[in-house]
């Protein structure tokens, strides 16, 4: 099993900054990919950006250029550094965590933490 823990979120004005780092735990084995997803109240969970293991980026059109997503593989940690942060980047953020094991891949989720921008 695998254990993922977010932290970081919080209440922000608009125009803030926050960081989200979340870690992984457990029979990590090899871990392809890391990211973050968010789910706003009333709204489909949508991807904000994703790291594979060698650095590879990706990131939803609605945050290039504000937020950046960054990795630790020795720490099995990835963290979300959002800037410039705007009222629909209010949700509760959630980390993925992507596993290959014997059987297959397999993804793991964390609780989440919210978000909130707010004036």
């Amino acid at each position: 099993q695998v254990q993922v823990v977010e932290s970081g979120g919080g209440l922000v004005q608009p125009g803030g900054s926050l960081r989200l780092s979340c870690a992984a735990s457990g029979s990590i084995g090899i871990i392809t990919a890391m990211g973050w997803y968010r789910q706003a109240s009333g709204k489909q969970r949508e991807l904000v950006g994703a790291i594979s293991f060698g650095g590879s980026t990706n990131y939803a059109d609605s945050v290039k250029g504000r937020f950046t997503i960054s990795r630790d593989n020795a720490k099995n940690t990835v963290y979300l550094q959002m800037n410039s942060l705007k009222l629909e980047d209010t949700a509760v953020y959630l980390c993925n965590v992507r596993r290959l094991g014997a059987a297959g891949t397999r993804d793991y989720w964390g609780q989440g933490t919210q978000v909130t921008v707010s004036s």
